[in-house]
């Protein structure tokens, strides 16, 4: 583990609403519990009606039991809730979809249930409306059949969809429909209405009721609008009402926090009570009265006092004096796609406060391949919340270390870690209300998913738009990852996945990530007046070319960031230079170098043998940084640093030479 974490307690006049501390467990065992005991169930009451122990009713209601309970295994799983590994939550899911509804998949029902999260009481939007949003004479009917308009949807979603999803679907429609018609020619429709055509109908009724119509109906708010008031809490009773709804009547938990297991909804409400109700949830008695804040509050009070409130967990910078490097073990090295691969770091006690790191930061590796010493420079992928330190690496045709990192590096070798640097991130604030879009292409994404993670669960209100460009799915990287943060994050956050060389892949997302496309974005999903921060990484013309367009579409240059991996090599022309007297604070300690016309601040560091910090000496990185404190430097080219910071005096040594004869940089400040 790496990253350390420091607490910011809520400020007086408003509270943060951190992430509410119910973490997805490795396992949730009532979630195995519940799904056990609802087959054994399922299973009994098929045999007692097979065998004539029990009359029909007792059948039906047995089994339509199993089958309610049965959707909260399918409802969890859909969030990866059930758990931290991703094949154990397509697993339960899939099997529990065979129960609750066989018409669909389990993957299109995710699909569908995470477009109900981001547009709730969104009428053309949202699947679950059919529902929510009806007429009260209309409601048994429509309870009934909430499952049909899923295929519906899903069908006028169909090009969004894989194919592998949609042709398992189609798959399972097929089957469904050829089993009911088989046993009404062979005279056992009756039977399979009893053992499961009408109980699954019953289910479906009731899950409708309690799980749909009960959290939204009445609400007007979208969840666009007011994800506060989108959906409800149902409070009084709870001792009977909680376990009936399986936690639902805390259905406003859910819909804040997705990825939180069904059974600690309560735990997090009660964390974060104050919090909530200042920013006005709404609340309903259990017999329906609506309560706003204030008769909520007075209905506490004469039920206990209101719970603590859980403060937020902010990412600190390293403590290290400037950049140095240490020997870091690899805790693991795994296979992201066929030419990258994810690295974790184990850093020891002793050195985690100084490999703490903010959101965009990178680390530099360096390590002695044959004799020959090799330094590059990676973005860190992981949440600074995470307690973890984890890099990506792609393979380059002829690079040295990443041929080195994808063919023999393993769990228990080391390698030398610079300390994190770089300052692509922006500064979090946990009342903070922003839209972030981040545009990147192929292994772009490793420091936006580390802003990513990180801004959504420190700024619960804000919201995030990520544009990812590859060639297909295949070469993807963190594939899996993003879907399960779009899960975790439904109303909030929206990937929108760009494809060269995938035919399937819809029109208007097919091609590069490039000037034209971004055009198109801002005049209709992205307006640039809705976005407070724009994250660009990616290839050098990519990135230069959508940041031109977006400082001509009115964007601050400070609101653009900019991440190269590589910058422009570009020519010296030595006539311009002059030398100069170079004092150097490095580490605590100040150092006189000479520097010779046409050597950059720091050429002359290194050639007198200082272990200044650097990685890519392209301008592009910015892990060479230091402040100019005496005397003037002019910088060639600069890609990492943001007008502000240079305007506060720092500069990129691997591109500054001096204009003045005595210069003094500060590494350390």
């Amino acid at each position: 583990m790496s990253a350390t974490t420091e607490q910011l307690e809520p400020t007086a006049s408003r509270h943060a609403l951190p992430d509410p501390g119910e973490e997805i467990p490795a396992i949730s065992w009532p979630i195995l519990g519940i799904f056990s005991g609802a087959i054994a169930v399922f299973a009994f009451s098929t045999w007692a009606a097979l065998a004539e122990r029990l009359p029909g009713a007792a059948t039906v209601a047995l089994s339509a039991t199993a089958i309610f309970v049965l959707f909260t295994v399918v409802h969890d799983a859909a969030h990866y809730s059930v758990s931290t590994q991703r094949w154990v939550n397509v697993a339960f899911g899939r099997v529990a979809m065979l129960f609750v509804s066989p018409l669909i998949s389990f993957k299109s029902f995710a699909f569908i249930h995470i477009e109900h999260h981001r547009n709730t009481n969104d009428d053309e939007n949202d699947p679950d409306h059919f529902v929510s949003g009806a007429p009260f004479w209309q409601l048994p009917l429509r309870f009934g059949l909430m499952d049909l308009p899923y295929v519906s949807f899903l069908v006028r979603n169909v090009k969004r969809r894989p194919r592998a999803e949609v042709l398992e679907t189609v798959f399972l429609l097929t089957v469904t429909v050829a089993v009911i018609v088989t046993c009404a020619l062979t005279g056992h429709f009756w039977t399979l209405a009893l053992v499961y055509l009408i109980p699954e109908r019953v289910a479906v009724f009731v899950l409708a009721w309690w799980f749909d119509w009960l959290p939204h109906h009445d609400l007007e708010d979208t969840q666009q609008e007011n994800r506060y008031r989108a959906t409800r809490n149902r409070v009084g009773s709870e001792w009977i009402l909680t376990p009936l709804l399986l936690s639902q009547n805390y259905h406003l938990v859910h819909h804040l926090h997705p990825s939180i297991p069904f059974h600690r909804y309560v735990a997090a409400w009660r964390r974060n009570e104050e919090a909530y109700l200042e920013r006005d949830a709404a609340i309903g008695t259990v017999f329906g009265q609506q309560l706003d804040t204030e008769e909520y509050r007075e209905w506490k009070r004469l039920n206990g006092k209101l719970a603590r409130i859980l403060p937020v967990r902010m990412p600190k910078r390293s403590s290290a004096r400037a950049a140095e490097f240490h020997t870091v073990p690899v805790a693991s090295v795994d296979r992201l796609t066929d030419d990258s691969v994810l690295i974790h770091f184990e850093v020891p006690a002793d050195l985690r406060d100084q490999f703490s790191f903010e959101p965009g930061q990178h680390v530099t590796v360096r390590t002695d391949l044959g004799g020959e010493g090799v330094r590059r420079n990676y973005s860190i992928c992981s949440s600074a919340t995470s307690d973890q330190l984890a890099i990506a690496v792609k393979y380059l045709p002829g690079g040295a270390f990443s041929t080195f990192a994808m063919e023999q590096l393993r769990a228990g070798d080391t390698l030398e870690l610079m300390t994190p640097t770089g300052s692509f991130g922006t500064q979090l604030d946990p009342l903070a209300e922003k839209h972030y879009v981040a545009i990147v292409a192929g292994s772009g994404i490793t420091p936006a998913l580390s802003i990513l993670q990180t801004t959504l669960a420190v700024e619960t209100e804000s919201r995030f738009t990520l544009v990812y460009g590859n060639r297909d799915a295949d070469s993807t990287m963190f594939r899996a990852e993003l879907d399960d943060l779009e899960a975790r994050y439904a109303d909030r956050l929206r990937i929108i996945h760009v494809r060269s060389r995938d035919p399937r892949h819809p029109a208007d997302l097919r091609g590069r990530v490039d000037r034209p496309k971004l055009e198109q974005w801002l005049e209709a999903d992205l307006p640039a007046a809705s976005v407070d921060e724009w994250f660009l990484c990616g290839p050098v013309e990519m990135v230069t070319d959508l940041r031109d367009l977006l400082l001509e579409r009115g964007a601050e240059p400070d609101r653009v960031h900019v991440e190269l991996f590589h910058g422009y090599q570009r020519p010296k022309v030595a006539d311009d230079f002059i030398p100069a007297t170079v004092a150097v604070t490095l580490r605590g300690r100040l150092h006189e170098v000479a520097l010779a016309a046409g050597d950059t601040v720091l050429e002359s560091s290194l050639k007198a043998g200082l272990d200044a910090p650097y990685a890519c000496l392209g301008g592009a990185c910015g892990t060479c940084k230091a402040k100019v404190v005496l005397g003037s430097v002019a910088m060639e080219q600069n890609f990492a640093l943001a007008p502000a910071v240079v305007d506060d005096g720092y500069v990129l040594t691997c591109q500054s030479h001096p204009t003045t004869p005595s210069v003094a940089v500060d590494y350390d400040a």
